[in-house]
C-alpha cells in the first residue's frame, strides 16, 4: 500500500471512529504491517493536510481523533444553543487539586481547601468520568488515592498532564479559571453537576488576590 491510501486509511477510520483512536488500533488497519514510527509520521503528513480546515487533528491521552477548531465552536453551537453544564466552584476546585497534586485522598483536599469534601461532590467527578481511584494509602484506614482519567485530559484537549495551565499564572487567569473554562466545553455525555452560587460564595480560593497559587503540599513529606 502506498503512502496516499495508507493515509486515507487513517483518515477515514478516525472520521468515523466514535472515540480517540489508539496507534495500536490504527496498525491493526494496516494488519500490523506498519510500523508505530511510520504510523506517526503519516499522522503527522496527515495533519498537515488539514491545516488551515475548520477541523484538525490532535494527538489526546487515549488517541487520536479529528475535531472542530476552537474558534469555530460560536457558530457551531448555533446547531445546538442549550446552556453548557455547569459546575460549581467546590466540584471545581477539588478536580483541580486532584489534577494539580495527584494522587491525593480526601484528607489531602480537605485540608489544602479548608473545608469538608462532601462524598457528592467526588461522586459527580466519578461520574463525569474524570478521577478514579487508583489505590489506597497505607495509613490508618487506608483512605483512596484519586487521580484524573484520560477522559479528563481528552475533554481538555490535552495529551498529557504536563500540558495543564502552569501555576506560575503571574498576572494570567488562575489555573482553576482556566479549568473551568475548558471544562465548560466538554461533552456532557454524563450528569454535569449544578452551579451552587452559595457553595461558592463560602469556599476559600485556590489561589491568592494577587493571582498566584495557594495550594499548601498535602504531603510533609514530599518537599
Amino acid at each position: 500500500m502506498n503512502t496516499q491510501d495508507a493515509k486515507r486509511v487513517l483518515e477515514t477510520a478516525l472520521i468515523c471512529a466514535s472515540q480517540p483512536l489508539t496507534l495500536r488500533e490504527m496498525r491493526s488497519l494496516f494488519a500490523d504491517e506498519l510500523g508505530a514510527d511510520s504510523l506517526r509520521g503519516l499522522l503527522d503528513e496527515l495533519g498537515r493536510d488539514w491545516d488551515g480546515r475548520g477541523v484538525e487533528l490532535v494527538a489526546l491521552a487515549s488517541g487520536w481523533r479529528f475535531q472542530s477548531r476552537p474558534e469555530l465552536r460560536e457558530y457551531l453551537d448555533r446547531l445546538h444553543p442549550e446552556k453548557p453544564p455547569r459546575y460549581s466552584r467546590a466540584v471545581l476546585e477539588t478536580l483541580a487539586i486532584i489534577a494539580y497534586r495527584q494522587p491525593v485522598t480526601r484528607g489531602d483536599i480537605e485540608d489544602i481547601r479548608g473545608v469538608v469534601v462532601a462524598s457528592q461532590i467526588v461522586k459527580q467527578l466519578e461520574d463525569r468520568g474524570w478521577i478514579e481511584a487508583i489505590g489506597h494509602r497505607e495509613t490508618p484506614g487506608r483512605p483512596a488515592l484519586y487521580a484524573t482519567t484520560k477522559a479528563f485530559l481528552d475533554d481538555l484537549g490535552l495529551a498529557s498532564l504536563e500540558q495543564l495551565p502552569a501555576l506560575d499564572v503571574g498576572s494570567e487567569p488562575p489555573a482553576f479559571e482556566a479549568l473551568q473554562g475548558r471544562l465548560l466545553d466538554a461533552p456532557a455525555e454524563h450528569a454535569p453537576a449544578v452551579e451552587n452560587a452559595a457553595e461558592a460564595a463560602a469556599t476559600p480560593s485556590l489561589f491568592g488576590a494577587d493571582g498566584t497559587p495557594a495550594i499548601p503540599n498535602p504531603d510533609p513529606a514530599d518537599p
